[in-house]
């Protein structure tokens, strides 16, 4: 593990050194690479991150917990920010809390229960620099954040910026990417017939020898690229090329500790993008800070009823935004769609009510639905 360490530490060192121009991208690109010959920076921090042989005994020892509920939300956070107190104010559980570091040194899960959902709320153990290099236990948060739906960084307002920074390169490094969408690029392998690779508008960071020379490293000699974005980057690529080792997670950052800033530093931090503030001591803005989770994870309650029967309001089927009536039949039993015929709707979703729709009608908020079944 020193050696691998060492070998990270002289890739880094070679990047610091490399000219971040145009003709240097390439270069950088094939020390950010994952699966080139040479073992390069991102490989090694794989090899770190993912326990293997000789990575010792009991390396994931208390986070092997089982995701449960209708979502994931992984608190992330230096230690001694307050994520225990947030976590024992907003679910029954009661974390360990203390004003030292290092208090959680386990994932310890909660269930916030929140409008008819149970989202499962994991405390991480505070992370530490360096943590993407194995240290501290670096490798079992960084490994639970990535199973995850949603990522709540907790961080001290009277440290902004020095802790964001530092938590958005550790978990960037291990191909964690915060509130972005995949590159908008098209990248099919195939049998045969070498590379076509084309672009939608003539891009600004990246041409086409650079592409052919990167899928020529990575042993993708047959395949159709489209670059749809002319903004598309090196990295860009990369990340669609290594598309199993990347994971795209809505971040809400999460400030506590406002009783101890200004007024207007305070109302700087409110009105940042995908931002909440809050006091774990005052018990303040705590119920914001929920309510924002449940905006982000972008969960719908649907009811169901039978024919005949008003619909139970205290129980509701939790979907995804966008979600089809084929889901809600996945939801109910996996067997539904066999004898599904058609549904009835209630809701924000029909166009009159109730409204007659098949699997591919898709549903709202708060829609009541009603199923109806082939005759046997």
């Amino acid at each position: 593990m020193v050696n691998i360490t060492e070998k990270i530490k002289e890739i880094e060192e070679e990047m610091k050194r490399t000219q971040t121009d145009h003709t240097q991208e390439y270069h950088l690109g094939l020390l950010k690479g994952y699966v080139l010959p040479c073992s390069k920076l991102a490989r090694l921090r794989a090899q770190l991150l993912e326990p293997g042989p000789g990575a010792g005994a009991g390396a994931g020892a208390g986070f092997d917990v089982s995701k449960s509920g209708d979502a994931r939300i992984a608190l992330v956070g230096f230690p001694s920010v307050g994520k225990s107190t947030f976590l024992s104010k907003i679910t029954k559980t009661k974390a360990e809390v203390a004003a030292y570091a290092f208090t959680t040194l386990t994932a310890i899960p909660g269930v916030l229960e929140y409008g008819g959902a149970e989202i499962q709320i994991l405390d991480l153990p505070g992370i530490i620099e360096g943590a993407a290099e194995g240290k501290g236990r670096g490798r079992q948060v960084i490994s639970a954040a990535k199973t995850s739906d949603m990522i709540l960084m907790v961080l001290d307002a009277t440290k902004k910026a020095e802790q964001r920074a530092l938590l958005e390169g550790e978990l960037e490094a291990v191909g964690i990417r915060l509130n972005r969408d995949p590159p908008n690029i098209y990248l099919k392998a195939k049998k045969a017939g070498g590379m076509k690779i084309s672009f939608s508008a003539p891009p600004k960071n990246i041409d086409e020898k650079m592409v052919y020379n990167i899928l020529r490293d990575y042993k993708i000699l047959n395949c159709e690229v489209l670059v749809r974005d002319e903004n598309v980057t090196v990295d860009d690529f990369l990340d669609v090329i290594m598309k199993d080792h990347r994971k795209y997670i809505k971040c809400l950052y999460v400030y506590n500790k406002i009783d101890s800033v200004g007024i207007e530093y305070l109302d700087q931090l409110a009105r940042e993008p995908h931002t909440a503030v809050m006091s774990c001591e005052l018990d303040l803005g705590i119920q914001d800070v929920v309510d924002r989770c449940w905006k982000e994870l972008r969960l719908i309650r649907i009811y169901t009823k039978r024919k005949g029967i008003a619909p139970d309001f205290s129980e509701a089927l939790i979907v995804r935004s966008g979600s089809s009536i084929e889901d809600v039949c996945d939801q109910v039993h996996r067997t539904l769609k066999d004898t599904f015929k058609y549904a009835l709707v209630w809701g924000a979703s029909a166009r009159h009510v109730p409204q007659r729709v098949g699997l591919g009608h898709l549903v709202a908020d708060e829609d009541v639905v009603s199923i109806v079944a082939k005759p046997k």
